[in-house]
């Protein structure tokens, strides 16, 4: 029994580590300024939700090893999101219904990001204005920037060891600049 709750902290732990990285990701300037996301929250749960998204893609794999740590990444990610709404204010009543509607929503990108792939480059490209720009008016090169983007960084996790996913360790490529204003 003691060694199950050791590997719980443990998946905890690493996904807790991961969500850290998807976050600090998601919060690059050079999203809003460069691709023009909106610096809204709307915004900013986009761009964290396309990094988690991208992390748990890759996580799928091996689901028999890692299926455990997708579902924990996914549980720290939206218990962030209630953290969130409650530091914001939201009234606890609401924040439940709210946070159950996010994750509705994330699931929902993720069967339109998984098509968008599927689909082609202008697939990928109209998922993510649907979801990354929502009402904004979504800056043509800024879209394409986002799904080459999207595609480099699905690729680069591909290269990296399960094991370090595993230990809470993911690397997005930071050489990888949004070409803005080529596509």
């Amino acid at each position: 029994m003691l060694k199950r709750l050791r590997g719980r902290k443990a998946v905890r732990e690493s996904a807790e580590a991961l969500y850290r990285t998807v976050v600090e990701q998601a919060r690059s300037p050079a999203f809003y300024s460069d691709a023009g996301v909106p610096d809204t929250l709307d915004g900013r749960f986009e761009l964290v939700a396309l990094h988690a998204f991208m992390v748990m893609r890759r996580l799928q794999a091996e689901p028999d090893r890692t299926g455990v740590l997708a579902q924990a990444l996914f549980d720290a990610m939206f218990d962030d999101m209630d953290r969130s709404l409650r530091e914001l204010g939201a009234g606890d009543l609401g924040v439940g219904r709210r946070v159950k509607f996010m994750a509705s929503s994330f699931l929902g990108r993720v069967k339109a990001y998984e098509g968008g792939l599927d689909g082609g480059e202008d697939a990928l490209r109209s998922a993510l204005v649907r979801n990354l720009y929502g009402t904004v008016p979504a800056p043509a090169d800024g879209a394409s920037a986002m799904a080459r983007y999207t595609r480099h960084q699905l690729e680069a996790l591909e290269t990296q060891p399960l094991d370090d996913l595993v230990a809470g360790r993911v690397r997005f490529d930071a050489a990888f600049a949004l070409p803005v204003g080529t596509g």
